[in-house]
């Protein structure tokens, strides 16, 4: 079921998930089971999972981009705070 997006600019979707993060999903899928089947390892797919919920959009946002975001904000730039008098508030006394 191919949902057409309301608006040309937001991403196609195929149920809960863009078409892109729905490849990711397929070719992890793929891995995952190839390591289960001939190496016994569990992680890929534990993995494969574990991205399959986190990118589930509702409301054009998921949690993984929630998350990209807090750790960009929190962890990967800098945060800068100026204060101070202005001129306009200076001019005013």
């Amino acid at each position: 079921m191919y949902i057409y997006p309301d608006n040309l600019k937001s991403k196609a979707m195929l149920w809960l998930w863009t078409l892109r993060d729905l490849a990711i999903i397929g070719i992890g899928s793929l891995i995952s089971v190839f390591a289960l089947s001939q190496l016994g390892f569990f992680v890929p797919i534990v993995l494969t999972a574990g991205y399959a919920f986190l990118s589930i959009r509702m409301d054009d946002t998921s949690i993984l981009d929630f998350l990209r975001y807090a750790v960009r904000y929190f962890l990967l730039q800098q945060q800068s705070y100026s204060w101070g008098m202005t001129k306009t508030i200076q001019n005013q006394r």
